[in-house]
Order: structure tokens, then C-alpha cells, then sequence
């Protein structure tokens, strides 16, 4: 006989409310419980059903497009249900941190978790009314492999070892659940308790007070929390705030200032203490109690006040009236953490904000916008030009650094008007590095100088879809760091032809012993590099290019020309030796390129440079997943230079 399926035919539900804990004052050991960690961060339901996916906080608000990562993992979960969890933002060490998690506005900030530990309908089944052991046995079964959604491991550790292991590495709690229990939801109930670690609570604001003489926004902050429809006062929170953090509370502050005491009873704001006898004379402003913070405290005195509160963060996903004071009740008798994988970067800004402001290498950039389309054919934006640059940091920015740049602007995409803008002078931050030229006109300017992150994202905030590099560094301008050969091909070319000089090239190139690099010009040639170490002038590394190009062109003479002369060269393919000059610039290795597909610059093995490759197959869509798979393979350019006149001396000789 066939088994029926766990549960009862339901509709999804139309509302969600999480099951909640009872605090309780001490551990205890007991049959029939599992222990969890107790995760510090956003409770959330996640909703799958068909097309429908939700990403839902304890409040009944949408957590779709503030925690995108986790709403996009939910979207790709081969699921068909309803899901209990907690959102985190994990440190290094795989502890959740929540002022991290208040703070997060992208991937930049930290890596997102989605623990999951119940399941509360699947497949048109109510699961609630089954135990525990069965929703989650049933939800481990349908766990994703790996990725944003992780299960939260149950442990069947004694609790006081459980405990002592959590106080080690600095957790916040356990949280305690009876095997056989069944889910209620939006209801605290003793089936679920929590044991807390470190002491901190959830408060509500009610005012600030300002010292007499300060400087500060405000010197400390009322809260309070709710009891028997009162709102009690528990303390003065006067430290935790950095300057930056008080200017944005204030920000908070100001539509809710009133003359109205909130609190039940008026608070001492200048009572002494003792270890402040003579505070400062502090004025309280006060407010309507709408916003909640949480803080850590050393302990509660007798009369109900925080002894040694410190602000910890905000707490958006609670309403002020859900606050109230959490007092533990007594216990009726009856491979902890994993940090997150190495992922390398993920996006720096989030998909909803047309402008953000992002603080990168400790400036602040300010991202506008952000919704603009710059390839119109695949609708692709200056947020996800940014992004990419963001992401393709670490691999692009050794060949950019100490380099100034020729910006190749495109303020509205790559079919709006363009230019090309060399000189910054007063035009960039003061934090930008600049690099002095002498015009022809008598003119002192500046190029830019990229030396991090921070500049390369400045650049391409401007528009700069590109990225144009010198080839020799500000520390030795006229010694070239490689030579280059480009193959650019005319309309009259194949790309074939121009894979077939390459490979010429390779040949030419073996035959003195030299190796070279070639890249994708993610337009339509290709660039081929030779480490140079700047050990010569531009002359010798042009009269070196220019000999290539020759023998080059010798053996291939029906399709290319080493002409510099465009209407010399008869629409052939131009093996072009002269970029090897003081000022040049060509695109770097990882670019994007303003061209239909957005197409990267994209170095190759020489293997790839075969029939079959072509400019499309390295785009800002695939790029970064080629370059975490096969590293940096341009990386020997920047390596031990050749021995320049060691190879030619050699070469004559085998002449001879």
C-alpha cells in the first residue's frame, strides 16, 4: 500500500508568521530536544510556488530586493514551498554579524547566508501540524547542493558543552526545540526556547540628549521598551555611535521630534552614577518611539535599567510596539559554524538604487545613474559596467596601475556621443593621482593616474566603458613595460586572416626564442604582448616591433602591410608596429570595449587562436567565469623581460 504524503491538502498560505522562542534564565539537558545555533540576523520566509517567489521578513515586508542574493537563490531552488529561515551576513569565521547585516547594501559588504531550518508547506501540503524531525528531514532532502541556502544543523551535544563551545567562538545563543513539535505560527511557545549567550536586547527609541559645550549630534541615546501597553524607560545608550552613524540617525531623528515624553515616567538624564559623579548637564530632545535599535549591556539593575549599554545597530524588520522585555522564565524539568567559501567579488551595487554612494579603498564614490542603459541590443547598464569593473578588479588593475590613462567616454552608452579626455586637471578629486604633461600650445595638464580600485571605478563611473592604459609606468615613462604587435584587420579582412597572422606571429616569435601573449582586442584584431621588464626605450622596442611586423608581412604578403599610411595599405590587414611610442595607449587586457555584445579584451592560449574563435565569445556576461577558472594567464607580460639584444645578436648569428 502506497505511504500518503506527510501533511494536509493546503492552499499556500496567504500571510506568513514565523514561529517564535521563549527566553529562558539557564541550561538544561532533556530527552526529545535538538539544539541550533542561534543566528543573528533577519528572520525570513521564503515563498516558492511555480513562478511565484517571495523572500518575506517576520513583519509581512518584502525582503525581495534589499537581500537580492538570497531572493535570487530562492528563485533558482528547484522547490515547490514555504521555508523558515535566518539571514546573515557571516565573518571570516563563519560567525554572523549583525551590524554587518544592517549595514549591507551588496555583496561588497559581505557574504549573505540563508540558513534554513523549517519547512512549513510543499507541494500543496500543510507540513505545520507534523513534527519537527519530519519538516525537517523533508527540507534537508530538497537542500540545494550549495551555495547562499544552507541548512542550520541541529546538534545532539550535551547543552552546557554546547554552550561552552558557543561562548568560545562568540556566539549569540542556542535556541532549544522539541523534536515532536509542531509549528504555530506568529505564537511564542516553551516547544521553542532560547538560551542566550551575550546579553543584548531590542529597544525603542524615545529621545537623545545633547551635553552641555559638545560638538556631537547627540551625546546619548532614551530607549525604552513596552510593558502592559507602557512604554518603560531601560537607559541612556551613550556610546557605539562613530560621527558618520550619528549624522544618519539624526537624519532619522528629525521627523519624529516632539514635546511630548514618551516614556511612563520622566528619566533623570543627569542623574549620576558611579563612575560619572559629575555628568554633564545633558538637554533631552524627544521623540515618538517608532524606531528600534538593538544593544549589548553588561547587565539589568534591580529598577529595570541597563547597566553599561553600548548601541550595537538599528532594527528595521520590527515594528516599536513588538518590543517589549524579554525576562527569562524557568525551564520546566521534563561543526558549529562553517565560514563562507571563497567566492571571489560579487557585485559592489545593489539592482534597485539609481544613485548610490559606496565607500571603496576609503573614499567615497558617488554612483549616478545607475540605470542607464549603454548596450541598448542586450540592455545591459552602467550599474552592471560598474559591477563588472568592480569584480574584474583584482585582474585588470596590474595593468592599469601607475599608468595614466586615456579616458574614452560615453556618458550614454555606446550609441551615444562619445570623446576622449586626457587632461583632469581640477576636474578630479584630490585623492586621484596625476601625472604632468606639457601640451604643444604651452599648456600644463594632467593625465590620470590609476592606482586602485577606487580610481578604476571613478574612470568608469565618468563612462569611461574602456580602459586605456600607457604601456610604461609613471616611475620610468619612456621604458615600455612590453612591446605589442596589433593586428588590425580592415572591412575587406576575414577574421581568419587575421588568425592566421597571429599564428604567423607566434611562429616568427618561437623562431627567436621569444614568447608571446595574445589577447582578444574585444573588437576586431588581436594583440599580441612580449615582456619587456622596462629595461628599453621606446626606440628599441619599436625598432624590435617594427622587425617582427617585417618578417611578419614577409610571410604573408597578399593580405597584410606593414604600411603606416592608410591609403597605402590597399585594405589590408595592418600589422601595426608604431603603438610602440611614448603615450600610446591600447586596451588592456580584461577591458570592456564599447562594441555591440560588450566584448573584453580577453587574453588566450595560444591553443584558442584557431578557426572558430570569435570577438563574442568573452563578453561582460561570461568573462568574469572564464577568468575565476583559468587565473590570470596574461600575468608572464608583467613577469622577467626578455634579453633584448642577447635574442637579436643570436639571431644574426644563426643568419650567418
Amino acid at each position: 500500500m502506497k505511504k500518503s504524503a506527510p501533511g494536509r491538502s493546503a492552499k499556500i498560505p496567504a500571510t506568513f508568521s514565523p514561529m517564535l522562542a521563549t527566553l529562558v534564565n539557564k541550561p538544561f539537558d532533556s530527552e526529545g530536544w535538538l539544539f541550533e545555533v542561534k543566528w543573528d540576523g533577519y528572520r525570513a520566509i521564503a515563498v516558492r510556488d511555480g513562478r511565484k517567489t517571495e523572500l518575506i521578513s517576520r513583519n509581512n515586508k518584502s525582503f525581495n530586493d534589499k537581500f537580492y542574493p538570497v531572493y535570487e537563490a530562492v528563485k533558482a531552488w528547484k522547490i515547490r514551498g514555504v521555508v523558515d529561515g535566518e539571514i546573515v551576513v557571516l565573518n571570516d569565521a563563519g560567525r554572523s554579524d549583525f551590524a554587518s547585516l544592517q549595514n549591507w547594501r551588496s555583496e561588497a559588504d559581505g557574504t549573505l547566508i540563508y540558513y534554513v531550518f523549517d519547512l512549513l508547506w510543499l507541494d500543496g501540503r500543510d507540513l505545520t501540524g507534523e513534527p519537527l524531525l519530519t519538516r525537517r528531514e523533508l527540507l534537508k532532502q530538497r537542500l540545494p547542493p550549495d551555495g547562499v541556502i544552507r541548512m542550520s544543523e541541529s546538534f545532539d551535544t550535551p547543552v552546557k558543552e554546547l554552550l561552552e563551545a558557543g561562548r568560545k567562538i562568540g556566539l549569540e545563543g542556542i535556541i532549544a526545540k522539541k523534536a515532536d513539535s509542531t509549528y504555530h505560527p506568529g505564537d511564542r511557545t516553551k516547544e521553542w526556547l532560547k538560551i542566550k549567550l551575550s546579553r543584548r536586547h531590542e529597544v525603542v527609541i524615545g529621545g537623545f540628549t545633547k551635553n552641555e559645550g559638545s560638538a556631537k549630534a547627540f551625546s546619548s541615546l532614551l530607549v525604552g521598551v513596552y510593558e502592559g501597553g507602557q512604554f518603560v524607560y531601560t537607559g541612556k545608550v551613550g556610546t557605539g555611535f562613530p560621527d558618520k552613524l550619528q549624522k544618519e540617525l539624526m537624519a532619522k531623528f528629525r521627523p519624529l521630534i516632539t514635546k511630548k515624553m514618551p516614556f511612563s515616567f520622566l528619566p533623570d538624564v543627569n542623574k549620576p552614577s558611579r563612575f560619572r559623579p559629575h555628568p554633564p548637564k545633558a538637554e533631552a530632545t524627544w521623540l515618538k518611539p517608532q524606531l528600534v535599535c538593538e544593544v549589548n549591556y553588561a547587565e539589568i539593575t534591580a529598577d529595570g535599567v541597563m547597566r553599561h549599554p553600548s548601541f550595537e545597530a538599528m532594527r528595521e524588520d520590527k515594528k516599536a510596539k513588538e518590543v517589549i522585555r524579554e525576562k527569562a522564565v524557568p525551564v520546566v524539568k521534563s561543526k558549529m559554524l562553517k565560514a563562507p567559501e571563497e567566492q571571489g567579488r560579487k557585485t559592489l551595487l545593489n539592482p534597485a538604487e539609481v544613485t548610490q554612494v559606496r565607500k571603496v579603498k576609503g573614499h567615497e564614490l558617488k554612483f549616478t545613474n545607475l540605470n542607464k542603459i549603454f548596450w541598448p541590443k542586450e540592455k545591459y547598464t552602467k550599474r552592471d559596467m560598474l559591477n563588472y569593473y568592480y569584480q574584474v578588479a583584482p585582474f585588470i588593475l596590474p595593468y592599469l596601475k601607475d599608468r595614466p590613462q586615456s579616458m574614452n567616454r560615453f556618458p550614454n552608452g555606446i550609441d551615444g556621443k562619445s570623446f576622449y579626455q586626457k587632461d583632469i586637471t581640477g576636474k578630479a578629486p584630490e585623492w586621484v593621482q596625476q601625472f604632468p604633461y606639457h601640451t604643444s600650445d604651452g599648456k600644463d595638464k594632467n593625465f590620470l593616474v590609476v592606482e586602485d580600485e577606487a580610481s578604476l571605478l571613478y574612470m568608469a563611473n565618468l563612462g569611461a566603458i574602456e580602459m586605456n592604459p600607457w604601456n610604461s609606468r609613471i616611475q620610468k615613462p619612456d621604458h615600455p613595460d612590453w612591446c605589442l604587435i596589433d593586428l588590425d584587420p580592415t572591412e575587406k579582412n576575414s577574421f581568419e586572416q587575421v588568425i592566421e597572422t597571429a599564428r604567423v606571429t607566434k611562429q616568427v616569435l618561437d623562431g627567436i626564442g621569444v614568447t608571446g601573449y595574445p589577447k582578444t582586442s574585444g573588437s576586431t584584431g588581436i594583440h599580441i604582448y612580449i615582456p619587456l621588464q622596462a629595461r628599453y626605450t621606446y626606440d628599441e622596442c619599436q625598432l624590435f616591433a617594427k622587425w617582427i611586423a617585417a618578417q611578419v608581412h614577409h610571410e604573408l604578403p597578399r593580405f597584410t602591410s606593414i604600411e603606416r599610411m592608410t591609403r597605402n595599405r590597399s585594405g589590408k590587414l595592418y600589422v601595426d608596429y608604431l603603438q610602440n611610442r611614448p603615450k600610446a595607449t591600447l586596451a588592456a587586457p580584461y577591458s570592456l570595449r564599447p562594441k555591440p555584445g560588450a566584448t573584453v579584451s580577453m587574453p588566450l592560449h595560444w591553443e584558442e587562436v584557431k578557426k572558430g574563435l570569435k570577438m563574442k565569445d568573452f563578453t561582460i556576461n561570461n568573462a568574469l567565469e572564464r577568468i575565476k577558472n583559468e587565473g590570470d594567464i596574461f600575468k608572464p607580460v608583467l613577469g622577467h623581460g626578455i634579453q633584448l639584444k642577447k635574442i637579436l645578436k643570436d639571431f644574426e648569428k644563426l643568419k650567418q
